[in-house]
């Protein structure tokens, strides 16, 4: 298998996370599965939170496509596998540590990007209960928030 084209696969399956993370919060996680991202929105204040596992639900599909892929030398699957893992890496980077600075790693950033999707998820999280959301994303983030943050920097400014 050509490598450019496995690390198409697995680049073009790291954007299409975006996507299908955009679908499964808004459907998912603030539909059926509401109880296990409760939590998250109303925190208890431990270490970890029922929305943790999922995780798992977007962890054990990576794996498996990596796992099989490798074995069966179904390399499409396996980028693919590698794809999910490097979206949730990523994840774990914007969500957890920029975002909810549940690891002090970079608390202070004048940078107009990470302002913009904290404003985005505060927003998001402005809604206690699982109606009436908005900016379900991680990665991608609506005109409206970029704006907002842009606005409040010229304030700053001048």
């Amino acid at each position: 298998m050509n490598l450019l084209f496995f690390i198409s696969i697995t680049l073009g399956t790291f954007f299409l996370m975006e996507g299908i993370t955009w679908a499964t919060h808004k459907f998912v996680m603030h539909g059926f599965l509401w109880y296990l991202h409760e939590d998250h929105h109303q925190p208890k204040g431990y270490a970890f939170e029922k929305n943790d596992a999922f995780f798992l639900i977007f962890a054990i599909p990576s794996w498996l496509c990596i796992m099989l892929g490798l074995e069966h030398k179904n390399y499409i699957a396996a980028a693919i596998g590698f794809g999910i893992a490097l979206y949730g890496f990523a994840y774990f980077l914007v969500h957890d540590v920029i975002i909810h600075q549940r690891f002090k790693w970079f608390t202070r950033s004048s940078n107009v990007y990470i302002r913009t999707i904290r404003w985005a998820h505060k927003m998001h999280h402005k809604q206690m209960g699982k109606e009436r959301g908005e900016s379900f994303g991680m990665l991608y983030v609506a005109k409206k928030y970029w704006e907002k943050v842009k606005a409040d920097k010229m304030r700053k400014v001048f």
